[in-house]
């Protein structure tokens, strides 16, 4: 057997871009410390649902005011500015969408450690990204384009669930943006196994991060899909699982036009 037969395949423009962000997006948590980086490059390595995100183009160019709810420490706000600079320096393949030039970020988050682990971060972004430490479920939220809630919402019970989500929709709806778009991860509570384990996982991360593990409160992929319909979305759902024993959807919600 020859060597160039035992060689690896090349990788191909997307692995590469990939790699790139991926290092982009997580070198600024160098600042916030070894934990924050170290957490960053983990997760944005490992979720399968940040790259399907873009590669799936579900964060177009129209959505330039952003509001994260569950923010943790940033991240996202950090991958939409690595994405901008590569669209700027002309290294963004031909195979991927275009994303905001340079997003207006709002993160929620209820924990004060992520935050201040964020504001080290990715304080010095331009734009400069709004960081809250408030809860989700009282925090007033901007005008806006798009919404991301990434499981997060299973932390309070199902009327606070139902209260968070239409505050996102009145959001949007003030965003005046046709093309408002709600993209929210979940966990289907009809997959039980699945379930179980990306449970267990959440609260071995929460403690981790050193945070107090709290209650959860799930639903089955249906339910979560006929809420968001009473509420005026259409609703796509996209498995979000891929190389995870978990059984997350991501929950593609576009507001209807207005009757």
């Amino acid at each position: 057997m020859t060597t160039a037969m035992l060689a690896a395949p090349a990788a191909s423009p997307t692995d590469k871009a990939w790699r790139e962000l991926h290092e982009a997006a997580t070198v600024p948590y160098k600042k916030g410390g070894t934990f924050a980086w170290r957490f960053a490059r983990g997760k944005l390595g490992r979720d399968p649902v940040f790259r399907g995100l873009l590669e799936r183009g579900l964060i177009g160019a129209q959505h330039r005011r952003v509001v994260d709810i569950g923010c943790g420490q940033g991240l996202f706000a950090s991958l939409l500015a690595s994405m901008s600079a590569m669209q700027k320096r002309g290294r963004w393949p031909s195979a991927w969408p275009v994303t905001p030039a340079a997003a207006d970020y709002t993160g929620i988050e209820l924990m004060p450690k992520d935050v201040a682990r964020a504001e080290a971060s990715i304080g010095h972004l331009q734009p400069a990204p709004q960081l809250l430490c408030a809860d989700m479920c009282s925090a007033a939220l901007p005008a806006c384009d798009l919404v991301v809630i990434l499981d997060v919402l299973h932390y309070v019970d199902l009327e606070a669930q139902q209260g968070v989500l239409q505050r996102v929709r009145d959001a949007l709806q003030r965003g005046g943006n046709p093309q408002a778009r709600l993209l929210l991860r979940v966990g289907d509570a009809s997959s039980r196994r699945g379930f179980a384990i990306s449970q267990w996982v959440d609260r071995t991360v929460t403690r981790i991060r050193g945070h107090k593990v709290s209650p959860t409160w799930g639903r089955p992929l249906a339910e979560w899909t006929a809420l968001l319909q009473r509420m005026g979305f259409r609703v796509q759902d996209i498995p979000m699982s891929k190389g995870t024993p978990f059984a997350n959807v991501l929950l593609v919600a576009d507001l209807e036009p207005a009757a």
